[in-house]
């Protein structure tokens, strides 16, 4: 098919808190293909931005994309995908080893940083995970 551009970003109130994922797919054109807002319960703000750049990869892959451009605002996930930084933290571990075989399926990647400003959208996705679970606990009381 053809390139994807996914700007992911995880958020977590706590760290370890409460914790969202926010992934916005755009086409070469960049056109929004998909947003995805998900909340993924408590855990830390690192994992939170390791499981968006899964969700996003997975993502692509079941849309038949067979290259992406991740951006992240993750300086850390970044360098350690890139493998500028090794991967130390025992919790990160297996959620690296997942993104390293999903980005073998694509034919090409690139991974690459960006300030917090240019991921907006990202983050706002990723806060709104948040947000609506917790309102939805606040009505189940």
């Amino acid at each position: 098919m053809s390139k994807v551009i996914a700007y992911t970003d995880g958020a977590s109130r706590g760290n370890p808190g409460n914790a969202g994922i926010g992934v916005l797919l755009l086409d070469e054109d960049h056109n929004v293909i998909k947003e995805i807002s998900e909340y993924i319960g408590e855990t830390t703000n690192n994992i939170a931005e390791y499981t968006a750049m899964i969700t996003a990869l997975k993502e692509a892959l079941e849309m038949d994309f067979d290259e992406i451009e991740v951006i992240s605002d993750s300086e850390l996930m970044v360098k350690q995908i890139n493998k500028e930084y090794q991967v130390k933290n025992e919790g990160l571990k297996p959620l690296y080893k997942e993104i390293c075989k999903l980005l073998e399926e694509f034919k090409s990647y690139t991974v690459r940083h960006v300030r917090r400003e240019n991921n907006k959208r990202a983050d706002e996705l990723a806060n709104r995970g948040i947000d609506e679970a917790l309102d939805e606990e606040e009505l189940d009381i």
